[in-house]
């Protein structure tokens, strides 16, 4: 069978989750006899590349550093993706598997893998889960899980929110009637965004319901994924659920005699981009907030590729004080993981916004170490809390500070939580469950 994994970033410049999650897919279809190509938007080049990462071929398209309005927002073909176009249609793939949309991979690619004759398998990753959230995290004003429904007026109030608009103001313009919204996307530039916001939110409905209309699955991570898409009124037929899985295989919970060899004091580790979607930032603050003699070593560990994340990290430089009880560590190889996640009591995943994992938790929980995060997305799914981890409100720094104040104050906590961790799910049978897909199922 011949198999596209197209993905909106690819190593080697970005080596996030998708990124791992579509690597070990690929080589489980690979080693399943399947002839598998990767293919990746690249706004920072000028001309189409193809090159091997772990075995595979990869194809690398340029798209525009800045694109138009009309292509950030879905509403014609990027400029550079008739090269993917064509591409795949001298490749002619059986199956085209699309991870979530992003500029220069989105419904006008989906529309050509779908007129060449390929079976179309979407997996969303994001919090956005397609086109149903705009702000992209789940998250109503950034602030509280949102239920999800997508209204003109509820939605677009909360996009203009995000970006600095006052909230009374951001509601009142989120009520513009339907034909002036409409008609306003045509007047250029900042204004016309910011009137239109309603129409595009009702568009962007208009393109989830083509989404599964033509693609032949529909994939979420979570089962309050799939909840939230069927509250918004689509159709439930093609819609799966296939959870996340470790790329290496599980050794299951430590045992008690492993567990007493925990470290003093407890050490909790962060391991994640330095995005304040990932509440990195609210992990300072609850550090702030701790009692100077609890005993604790927080060590945060990423790197800062871009400049919103090196901000990132210099606000939690600040935030946390030069407290000698914070450490940083440098962005580790997904090949080393599994030894660095094993060093630590606890993992912290303080996310802010509707994760689909996050896979260190999985991956975490692989190797016996319990998570403290927020109970939110997938994490909530993920972990029991008071039994095999803590789960604490998303964006609640003080709640945050007294969990992780009880498991320093009394260890034997992180020691029930080991022997009740569960043994997670393998790419393995991920790659089952989408080779089933392929087929038809």
């Amino acid at each position: 069978m011949r198999i596209v994994q197209a993905v909106g970033w690819y190593y080697p410049d970005h080596a996030g989750g998708t990124e791992v999650y579509v690597a070990a897919l690929s080589r489980r279809l690979r080693d399943a006899g399947h002839d598998v190509r990767i293919a990746a938007p690249d706004a920072a080049a000028t001309v189409a590349r193809t090159y091997e990462h772990d075995g595979i071929p990869v194809y690398r398209y340029p798209i525009p550093a800045r694109p138009t309005r009309e292509e950030s927002q879905g509403a014609v073909a990027v400029r550079g993706t008739e090269r993917l176009h064509a591409w795949i249609a001298e490749y002619a793939p059986d199956v085209v598997h699309m991870h979530t949309f992003v500029t220069g991979l989105g419904m006008p690619e989906l529309r050509i893998i779908k007129q060449l004759g390929a079976r179309a398998i979407v997996t969303t990753h994001s919090s956005s889960l397609g086109f149903v959230c705009m702000r992209g995290t789940l998250m109503r004003w950034g602030t509280e899980l949102c239920d999800g429904v997508a209204l003109p007026a509820k939605c677009a109030a909360c996009v203009l929110d995000e970006h600095g608009m006052p909230r009374s103001l951001a509601n009142a313009v989120a009520r513009t009637p339907a034909v002036l919204a409409r008609l306003s996307a045509r007047i250029p530039g900042p204004l016309g965004t910011t009137l239109s916001m309603p129409d595009l939110v009702r568009r962007n409905l208009d393109l989830q319901r083509e989404l599964l209309a033509l693609a032949d699955r529909f994939v979420v991570l979570t089962d309050g994924a799939r909840q939230i898409l069927l509250a918004n009124g689509l159709d439930d037929a093609k819609v799966r659920v296939n959870r996340l899985g470790v790329a290496f295989e599980p050794n299951g919970p430590t045992s008690p005699a492993k567990a007493r060899t925990r470290n003093r004091p407890v050490v909790v580790g962060y391991i994640g981009r330095f995005d304040p979607i990932k509440g990195v930032e609210v992990l300072a603050r609850a550090v702030s907030l701790l009692a100077p003699d609890v005993p604790l070593v927080v060590e945060f560990r990423g790197a800062a590729r871009s400049g919103a994340e090196t901000r990132t990290l210099e606000r939690i430089r600040m935030l946390t004080g030069g407290d000698p009880r914070v450490r940083f560590a440098n962005f580790v190889e997904h090949r080393e993981m599994s030894g660095v996640l094993a060093a630590y009591d606890a993992i912290c995943c303080p996310a802010l916004c509707f994760e689909g994992g996050p896979t260190v938790a999985l991956e975490a929980a692989a190797v016996g170490v319990p998570v403290v995060g927020s109970r939110i997305g997938g994490l909530a799914e993920i972990v029991t809390d008071g039994v095999d981890g803590r789960l604490v409100p998303p964006g609640d720094a003080a709640a945050l500070a007294e969990a992780l104040t009880a498991i320093a104050r009394d260890p034997a906590m992180i020691d029930s939580w080991r022997a009740a961790l569960v043994r997670p799910r393998t790419m393995d049978e991920v790659a089952a469950d989408y080779m089933a897909m392929y087929a038809g199922g």
